[in-house]
């Protein structure tokens, strides 16, 4: 047990490794910041909110309590 926490120790390195020069690596080379297109992320997003929208306004007149007009 002892050797093998003395192994998981010993087997990380203090030191500092140096960074790509080229940048985010998931972006192509203009460094870190937004991945992908966010204008797609905004309007998928607004898009999904409407169609909520519209779902819950359908259920909602379509399941609406009819009043025969008396007193309940």
């Amino acid at each position: 047990m002892v050797v093998v926490l003395r192994t998981l120790a010993l087997a990380a390195d203090p030191t500092a490794t140096p960074g790509g020069a080229a940048g985010d690596p998931r972006s192509s080379g203009e460094g870190p910041g937004l991945v992908g297109n966010p204008g797609w992320a905004i309007a998928i997003v607004i898009l999904v909110g409407v169609v909520t929208l519209l779902l819950t306004v359908g259920y909602v007149r379509a399941t609406a309590r009819r009043t025969g007009g008396g007193d309940h």
